[in-house]
């Protein structure tokens, strides 16, 4: 938002004249629409991602469609060559926003040519001395780290590109990485193809829980249950920052006589009534939207929707013609976008990853979505850009207008914008955002309607405690941003520890050995001995040992099954230095002891010297002995000494 939306040839004559030729001056300058950059816009990405190593990268796990967005930015660092993991909605839904967001911003590129260019002139220091306050925040950040963080656009090759470097898997399909680490993802009910993940490896397994919602309209229920009773837990969600409702010490919502771990309002057979608040409180919102839709429209206005959400549009969709069909209105809908006919007709074919609600549909004989029947009956018409000839041939006013983008900075939401802001009758419906302030900026003075709504899209702080609870994982990785909201103080059921941003946090390993899968025929052929004093088992057998999605596993060849029988005996244990003195004396060998030491002090090794009638040195280390002699056959003498006094293993 920091940038300047394209200007037509009025709003360049108009900046002009008020710029009056004069540079801007260095002062604390009120926020005006010609206080934004005027240049091909950047992008904001993770900081520092320009000073990441992309080689060092193994895995990428991508937890939505809206994820999926700054891939390219990362695809093409030299040296990436990471594997990558989606669900196959998610990369579709991706990959489209992707091509749409290139298409979009390809008329800046016309407008200020494909300059390539490592340092733009508004990030040098002169430049963002003289921009207002919020401006300059949001170019450096608070302590002008933030620079760094600044990318141009990838192209439609680079998508094509970082498309091809996916693996994409279905809910609940394992793919294993490298042999070692098996990986699962399963719904998180935010949005189709969002979801959580699970890391099973040798040591343990570990849960990543990103943005989740109980109850969703569209996309498949939140998978909870099969999170439950992992090692660790890495708590994602930072929706709950918005909440200015606190938890309590000891106050989770529950009944401490009840079995249920979670509260009564969303309780289904495991604890969770999924039908109840958040399927209301979206409804309610739906509708409300909706109806002050319809009223505009009534009075005259027009209605433009830039919401980026898929689900949410969806939903309006089918709620905002319902409501016209009842009040007998005939107002044309329109939906602009380069990628919104593929879109909606493959949404058609994805039932697997919509919610129970819409599967039944399905299998009663009616349509996932409403908007197939309003196709048809042309009661929406969707147009790829906003001088199609379609669009200007079918063009009504008032109407009703979804189209991209929500920054209200590029694509058809500017040319509508600049059409409307000036009629008090119209209506703009914009998601939750920072500042909507500085997004308006460059159409003021706004006289239309602005209505901004938030949507549910994770979890709520009142069920932080009863989900982990219901969870059970033991330990639990959660945001210290979230520290002062929720407290764990009073909780015993697992270990909470605390990760920000740039930290190492050290969790101990919840296995201290690993299992080992092992043929029941093999397992059969071996032959044990008991070390009492150790307090283990020991076999001997020659084979390989692999690691295979996660697990060790244990193989013998067939014809060396009988091998282990008839080899040569082995020792094992640690050669105690009072026991092989008294052996080499019962063998006429005179011997000394003395504890090494070096230039740090003493050390654990023990030297035994032995004199008459051979001349040998033997160091007795924790892990190994060593014989030195220049003598072979006195070497072969002072071995058996030693093999007398260790254990005998088969």
């Amino acid at each position: 938002m920091a940038f300047s939306p394209l200007l037509t040839s009025l709003d360049a004559l108009s900046f002009e004249e008020s710029n009056n030729n004069d540079k801007r001056q260095k002062i604390e300058n009120l926020l005006e629409a010609k206080s934004l950059i005027f240049a091909e816009p950047w992008y904001k990405t993770v900081n520092s991602l320009h000073l990441w190593n992309a080689s060092l990268i193994d895995v990428i796990l991508i937890s939505s469609p809206m994820g999926i967005m700054g891939l390219p930015f990362l695809t093409r660092r030299k040296g990436f060559s990471a594997k990558i993991y989606v669900t196959l909605a998610s990369a579709r839904l991706g990959q489209l926003m992707m091509e749409d967001l290139v298409s979009m911003h390809a008329e800046f590129r016309q407008f200020y040519g494909s300059k390539e260019s490592n340092f733009p002139p508004w990030l040098r220091q002169e430049e963002l001395e003289i921009l207002p306050s919020v401006l300059k925040e949001i170019l450096a950040g608070k302590d002008g780290v933030e620079l760094g963080g600044w990318m141009p656009m990838y192209s439609a090759a680079d998508v094509k590109d970082c498309m091809l470097k996916i693996n994409s898997l279905n809910y609940a399909q394992e793919v294993c990485y490298n042999g070692t680490v098996v990986i699962k993802a399963f719904s998180s009910g935010v949005e189709i193809g969002s979801c959580n993940w699970i890391l099973n490896g040798p040591k343990g397994d570990i849960a990543y829980l990103s943005s989740s919602c109980f109850f969703s309209a569209h996309a498949m229920a939140f998978d909870y249950r099969s999170l439950q009773g992992t090692s660790a837990l890495i708590y994602s969600d930072f929706s709950s920052l918005s909440d200015t409702q606190d938890i309590e010490d000891g106050d989770n919502y529950t009944d401490p006589t009840s079995d249920n771990l979670l509260p009564p309002s969303f309780q289904d057979s495991d604890g969770f009534n999924l039908n109840s608040d958040e399927d209301l409180e979206e409804k309610e919102k739906l509708v409300f939207i909706c109806s002050c839709a319809i009223e505009c429209v009534k009075d005259g206005g027009s209605v433009l929707i830039p919401i980026n959400r898929l689900g949410t549009i969806l939903q309006l969709l089918e709620e905002m013609t319902t409501l016209l069909e009842a009040s007998a209105m005939e107002v044309p809908v329109y939906i602009i976008s380069s990628v919104a006919e593929e879109l909606l007709t493959w949404l058609n074919i994805i039932p697997e990853w919509l919610c129970k609600q819409r599967q039944e549909r399905l299998f009663s004989g009616e349509l996932l979505f409403a908007h197939v029947k309003l196709l048809k009956e042309k009661k929406i018409h969707v147009v790829p850009n906003i001088h199609s000839h379609e669009l200007l041939k079918n063009w009504q006013e008032p109407c009703i207008v979804f189209c991209p983008h929500w920054s209200l900075r590029m694509g058809p939401v500017v040319h509508l914008l600049r059409r409307w802001c000036g009629d008090p009758k119209s209506l703009l419906i914009l998601e939750d955002m920072v500042n909507p302030e500085l997004a308006l900026l460059p159409f003021k003075p706004v006289a239309m309607k602005v209505l901004q709504c938030l949507f549910p899209s994770g979890i709520g702080l009142q069920k932080v405690q009863p989900l982990l609870k219901t969870l059970q994982p033991k330990t639990v990785l959660f945001p210290e941003d979230l520290r002062l909201k929720t407290n764990f103080s009073c909780e015993k059921s697992f270990l909470v520890l605390y990760y920000t941003e740039t930290e190492t946090l050290k969790v101990s390993r919840q296995k201290d050995s690993s299992e080992i899968k092992i043929a029941a025929d093999l397992a059969s052929q071996f032959y044990w001995k008991t070390f009492k004093k150790e307090g283990i088992n020991v076999t001997r057998l020659k084979g390989k040992l692999l690691m295979e999605n996660g697990r060790h596993h244990l193989f013998l060849d067939n014809d060396k099954k009988a091998s282990s029988r008839n080899s040569s005996l082995l020792r094992c244990g640690l050669v105690d230095s009072n026991k092989l003195l008294a052996a080499l004396s019962k063998m006429g060998i005179n011997a000394s002891m003395e504890h090494g030491t070096d230039d740090a002090g003493p050390t654990n090794v023990r030297i035994v010297h032995t004199e008459e009638p051979y001349k040998a040195l033997i160091e007795i280390g924790n892990t190994s002995t060593a014989i030195t002699t220049v003598d072979d056959n006195v070497a072969s003498i002072l071995f058996k000494a030693i093999d007398n006094i260790l254990d005998e293993v088969c």
